[in-house]
């Protein structure tokens, strides 16, 4: 089976073109292939299929087998590989996820796509929706104990679910630590993503993201978006702000004529390759 490996800001996924291949059973080999020591090594893999509603169809599952709704580095580089490899010669296309279709317009030089501008859709701000267990909507500043230290969550879906909050240095933080008890709290029915975020002026943030089923991952496109609403919210980050992730840097916008979330950043080709197991 034939096989691509992508990265968005250093989230890297194993891109499977099911136009050609036929994928039986992708939680399984989702977690076969992930594996950094005896598989090909990835956040988990994506699958690129035909759709009656879209232009395409992306399904993502996560490094433990999980199925996820959405992943904002993932669709640009699904965006990416459709129009480098001459599946479409469009230069906005349509993408059906369990988040509802997105819409993609590339940034193409020398025939190739450089970056992408994903339409993200409404960010979801309905507890019961996230979801999240609360009385509240929106959900902000919310206490949360993780390994004994308190915090403060703003809650958002990006059609994934994620739990923003602030600290005051994310190069030293212990995502692992905190993260890895804040994905499996009992106030997150379906286990969460979860952000930590560094405010370094109104329109530029640092931050770090522990993966609902993959851990910590170098860059999170739905995190991103989700901790810029989660800023706005707060009053503290305008509705314009640059991101930076350990693998690089994401714009956001949350329009206030309509209210969509737009993110814009890189898409890249690492190597290809067959698997053979």
């Amino acid at each position: 089976m034939k096989f691509s490996k992508m990265n968005g800001c250093g989230n890297d996924y194993v891109y499977i073109n099911c136009f050609e291949e036929n994928v039986e059973n992708p939680s399984e080999l989702s977690i076969k292939m992930s594996n950094r020591n005896f598989g090909v090594g990835s956040d988990g893999i994506i699958l690129i299929c035909p759709d009656d509603k879209a232009d395409f169809k992306m399904r993502m599952f996560n490094a433990d087998g999980s199925e996820a709704q959405m992943c904002g580095n993932g669709i640009r580089c699904v965006g990416k590989f459709v129009y480098d490899k001459g599946l479409t010669d469009k230069e906005t296309v349509s993408v059906n996820t369990l988040a509802g279709i997105k819409y993609l317009d590339f940034n193409i030089e020398d025939g190739k796509v450089k970056t992408v501008k994903v339409d993200m859709g409404e960010p979801i701000l309905e507890a019961e929706k996230i979801p999240v267990l609360s009385e509240n909507s929106p959900v902000i500043d919310k206490k949360i104990i993780s390994a004994g230290k308190e915090f403060l969550f703003t809650c958002v879906s990006m059609g994934n679910p994620h739990a923003v909050t602030f600290v005051e240095d994310t190069d030293n933080f212990d995502v692992e630590k905190y993260g890895s008890q804040v994905e499996v709290s009992p106030e997150f029915p379906e286990r969460t993503n979860t952000e930590f975020i560094e405010v370094i002026s109104r329109d530029h943030v640092k931050m770090r993201v522990w993966e609902r089923g993959s851990g910590e991952t170098l860059a999170c496109g739905t995190g991103a978006c989700a901790s810029v609403v989660a800023g706005v919210l707060k009053g503290i980050l305008d509705r314009k702000t640059t991101v930076d992730l350990l693998g690089g840097t994401l714009y956001i916008e949350w329009n206030e004529k309509d209210n969509h979330v737009y993110m814009t950043g890189p898409a890249e080709f690492s190597f290809e390759g067959t698997w053979l197991k």
